[in-house]
């Protein structure tokens, strides 16, 4: 608990701003990567894919800064049908 006069310092996260899609325009991915992770008992391992086809049209949409695959812990021989933005 901070006491009265100090001022609590927070930090930006890394990646900056995460706008959220308002206007759905990500929606259908979402829900098939919410829908991977609460059949496979919350493991994103096994979602990787669907977590892909989200990021990609997030990227697309320009509701997050486009990265390389790799930085965000993709790997070139990781088998799926989303295209690479790079």
């Amino acid at each position: 608990m901070a006491t009265p006069g100090t001022r609590v310092i927070s930090k930006a996260p890394d990646k900056g701003i995460f706008p959220l899609d308002h206007e759905g325009l990500c929606k259908q991915e979402m829900r098939l990567y919410m829908k991977c992770l609460m059949t496979n008992n919350r493991e994103n391992s096994k979602c990787r894919s669907e977590a892909k086809s989200y990021l990609q049209c997030r990227m697309d949409n320009d509701l997050m800064q486009k990265e390389d695959w790799k930085s965000l812990g993709f790997h070139e021989k990781e088998d799926d049908n989303v295209k690479n933005t790079t």
